[in-house]
């Protein structure tokens, strides 16, 4: 049996995990147990307090700077990476760098989306900002970004050199996709193309890279690594529909956000979207609605009713539905990228698994 020595010095089986529901929390905690010595020992060269504060948004520290146990993120990105290494046939530790970079880059967008949404809470925490200000908030995230090029780059190889091109790609869609949702908030209306593009660039990106980046440290050629990174950008648009339910219709208690959270941040997501595209009454008095919410600076006053009553019309629209249609639609596409890719059986289950999991969660 592979193993490998894991944070606090625990042994964690690298072999590939079963299949199925138990397989899928193995999948995840190995890509958990793998990648966070190398993330800790990354964060450990920041100069302080930004080490510290680093931490407490990986959930290492408390808001004291005393070691914490709390939750940090699903590691579906560390997951990913590891397994595209094992889709080129090469250890799935050669896919920790990788798996490494790709956390750093999403939690420096992590951080910095706090910021501009004004997020007050993240995994049942205040977020950084709130805690340790907003200069530290966008410095520690700098910080994070710089971070990921570096632990590919001193790889030194070509390989290294390759994941890199593709990380840093990755990146500036990933820039692109916020700067397209921050600029939304402030218009009545965004069509779905719209939507789908801006959720491309925001979530698909980052996932597409992390589903190709360990292949690509493991010397696979492109065809593969597009192959892979292809089912990652469907599978990040199927994470972001779920998203998008969620942020309207999530349980706060599983989703650590506050009841109708992206409604209050104006955000135009698919639902949204697809709800003003329907037409009908229930379309034609959201739109009305969400024009009057255009021109208010502060939604701050609303009270929970009138949140209700934009997430009825969205609903009665057929947003949310339509939605859940198309989180479906995108995990086919993703499956079916797949296809003749020559990818090994145990590690293409792996992958459905993974992305049958993004398409069923509630946080």
């Amino acid at each position: 049996m592979s193993t490998t020595t894991g944070h606090r010095g625990d042994t964690v089986s690298s072999e590939q995990p079963p299949t199925g529901d138990a397989g899928v929390a193995a999948l995840l905690e190995r890509g958990r147990a793998l990648a966070t010595p190398e993330l800790r020992a990354a964060v450990h060269r920041l100069e302080p307090p930004m080490d510290s504060v680093a931490a407490y948004h990986f959930g290492w520290l408390d808001a004291d700077g005393r070691p914490s146990t709390a939750g940090g993120g699903k590691a579906v990105r560390p997951a990913l990476a590891l397994l595209s290494a094992e889709a080129a046939g090469a250890p799935p530790e050669t896919g920790i760098p990788g798996a490494v970079a790709v956390e750093l880059v999403h939690n420096f967008s992590l951080l910095h989306d706090d910021l501009m949404d004004g997020d007050e809470q993240r995994r049942h925490r205040d977020t950084v900002w709130k805690v340790h200000g907003p200069a530290q908030a966008i410095l520690v995230g700098d910080a994070l970004f710089a971070l990921a090029n570096e632990i590919l780059l001193e790889l030194g190889t070509a390989d290294a050199g390759r994941a890199t091109r593709r990380l840093t790609t990755a990146s500036r869609k990933l820039i692109d996709g916020q700067a397209q949702d921050i600029s939304y908030e402030h218009r009545e209306r965004v069509t779905v193309e719209e939507c789908l593009e801006m959720e491309g660039n925001k979530t698909g990106a980052l996932l597409a890279c992390a589903s190709s980046i360990g292949a690509v440290l493991g010397g696979a050629d492109d065809t593969l690594a597009d192959t892979l990174e292809a089912y990652g950008h469907h599978l990040g648009l199927a994470f972001q529909a779920v998203d998008d339910l969620l942020g309207i219709w999530g349980d706060p208690e599983a989703t650590g956000k506050q009841t109708w959270s992206d409604l209050r941040q104006r955000k135009k997501s698919l639902p949204v979207a697809a709800a003003l595209a329907a037409g009908g009454p229930a379309s034609e008095q959201l739109a009305e609605l969400l024009a009057h919410d255009a021109k208010t600076h502060d939604l701050s006053n609303f009270d929970e009713h009138a949140f209700a009553t934009r997430a009825a019309l969205i609903e009665e629209a057929g947003g949310r539905e339509w939605t859940s249609e198309e989180a479906r639609r995108q995990h086919t596409t993703a499956i079916r990228a797949l296809d003749g890719a020559g990818i090994p059986g145990p590690v293409r289950e792996q992958l459905v698994a993974l992305a049958d999991f993004v398409v069923v969660r509630e946080r």
